[in-house]
């Protein structure tokens, strides 16, 4: 396909802008720890389980480090200095904290300490290093999709129905399961544990639910012929403990968006761009896709005029995402087919916003969601909604495909609606396959016009932002009309100001190149 005529001067003076304000957000929060990060810390150096009312012991090990002032050194070292001084192992710190039989200390010899976290530290690192080989080597063996990939929700509250439905929509064609959750838990302050078979809405996220569903997607993918990935979501008060989990477990993709929790689900702003850091670090290293949510932006505010929004949280986004070490291919920055249906010319506007992106990101892992908040229950058109969409998504060659479901808005999909949702969707690409490589974008036309009023919209936003800085436009209302404050929203009592010792093993294993600046 040739490409809209866009203005690369303007498109990188865009991506300069973002990445100021990303660089100037990271250095203002680089002082800073979270709850969860050293909880994800103790998790990834071994400590899991809970005790005998339920509390997970990484919570109740940084709760304990909280009450003694220790945590601003980092729970890193404290553990590791138990660890050698009553020989023991993490877990057993952690159990012998939580049954009251052991108080943790500064550790004595703070150097020696620091050598054994990292030690640890590096255990963990090599297995997250093989599991992300033998995901490779999967691949390999079993192949994969062309993209778009498609992508199917799975969300029944048992993960043992999950298994059964997920091996269904993967033999009938689903390229990506996602196990949406349980309703709230991104509002969790801890992750709960073991294999759950009740949930609201979806699916509790749990290290146990993970492997049991990585498991079923590694036999059936075999049995399909392609490999099949895996997605969850570390967004809310835990991300950086589930991405930590999911690279246990290797998981393929994670949502991981610098600003989601801040603006939908009202989490702090300092929380969340520290644990954002640390989460989005863990899945760099895991060689995990991320996923970012602008496509909740236009679900409020709306699709043609809020376009540009898009565009510059995705510039801001994948900044972040650089800062965390992912590659372009693991960015899946998210956009979405939400422009109403009666606008005139609508299906031009979502072509030229999806070929838009494609060119301002064209080594990303680019997302793509389905109408969502204008279908009405109507399932025929609903259907055809899927279809327009569709086009949209081979045409411009997206490569993550959220299948649309004809029952949106009604119920949580059965699986004959996902079976139909699929065959839509493989008709499309099939019989469109290459229609992208035949046709060309009329110069000066209403779509290339649109993309380009759209790219200059965004630099404009994003030099407003560069000048009141990102907290300063959040509180604005600048993405999805919604306001949040600095000082507002859960989990501000969960931040800690780093003593001028601080240490974390992870960063300078996990960013060799940056560790100085990160640890």
């Amino acid at each position: 396909m040739s490409h809209l005529n866009l203005d690369q001067a303007q498109i990188d003076r865009a991506r300069d802008s973002a990445r100021r304000i990303a660089r100037q957000v990271f250095d203002d929060m680089s002082g800073f720890t979270t709850t969860t990060v050293e909880r994800a810390t103790l998790r990834l150096m071994g400590v899991d389980g809970v005790d005998e009312v339920g509390v997970p012991l990484p919570n109740r090990v940084v709760h304990h480090l909280q009450e003694r002032n220790l945590l601003q050194h980092g729970a890193a070292t404290v553990l590791a200095g138990a660890m050698q001084q009553h020989d023991l192992t993490a877990q057993q710190v952690a159990e012998a904290v939580s049954s009251g039989n052991l108080t943790l200390t500064r550790p004595a010899d703070e150097a020696t300490a620091r050598a054994a976290a990292q030690a640890h530290a590096r255990t963990l690192c090599a297995h997250i290093a093989a599991q992300r080989a033998q995901r490779a080597e999967k691949i390999a063996s079993c192949g994969e999709a062309p993209t778009p990939w498609l992508y199917l929700i799975v969300a029944t509250g048992n993960i043992y129905e999950d298994v059964v439905q997920a091996r269904a929509a993967a033999e009938q064609g689903a390229d990506i399961i996602a196990v949406i959750r349980s309703t709230g838990q991104s509002l969790l302050d801890y992750v709960p544990y073991g294999a759950t078979t009740e949930g609201f809405g979806g699916t509790y996220a749990t290290q146990e639910n993970f492997k049991l569903m990585r498991a079923a997607l590694d036999e059936v993918g075999v049995k399909v012929g392609r490999y099949i990935r895996l997605t969850n979501y570390c967004s809310g008060l835990c991300m950086p403990e589930i991405a930590a989990m999911g690279a246990i477990e290797r998981l393929d993709m994670m949502l991981n968006d610098s600003m989601y929790g801040i603006i939908f689900r009202d989490i702090n702003m300092k929380r969340t761009f520290i644990d954002q850091f640390f989460s989005r670090m863990v899945n760099a290293y895991a060689g995990i896709i991320i996923n970012t949510g602008e496509d909740n932006y236009l679900t409020t505010a709306d699709a043609f005029d809020a376009a540009h929004t898009v565009l510059a949280s995705q510039l801001i986004n994948e900044q972040f995402a650089e800062l965390s070490g992912l590659k372009p291919e693991q960015m899946g920055l998210g956009h979405a087919f939400e422009i109403h249906p009666e606008l005139e010319n609508g299906f031009l506007w979502e072509l030229a916003h999806a070929q838009l992106v494609r060119q301002v990101f064209p080594d990303a892992c680019l997302k793509y969601m389905p109408p969502t908040k204008h279908m009405t229950g109507n399932i025929f058109k609903g259907h055809v909604q899927d279809a327009l969409f569709n086009i949209v998504s081979t045409v411009t060659q997206q490569n993550i495909h959220l299948a649309g479901m004809m029952t949106e808005a009604i119920h949580t999909p059965f699986i004959q609606d996902r079976f139909l949702a699929i065959q839509n969707a493989k008709y499309v690409f099939g019989t469109m396959k290459d229609l992208h490589s035949e046709i060309e974008f009329k110069r000066g036309g209403k779509i290339e016009q649109r993309a380009q009023t759209v790219l200059a919209e965004t630099e404009a936003m994003l030099a407003e932002i560069e000048s009141i800085s990102l907290p300063g436009a959040i509180g604005k209302g600048m993405f999805a009309e919604i306001s949040r404050t600095p000082t507002g929203g859960k989990g501000l009592d969960g931040v800690i100001a780093k003593a001028p010792d601080y240490y974390n093993p992870f960063p300078e294993l996990m960013l060799p190149t940056q560790g100085a600046d990160h640890a």
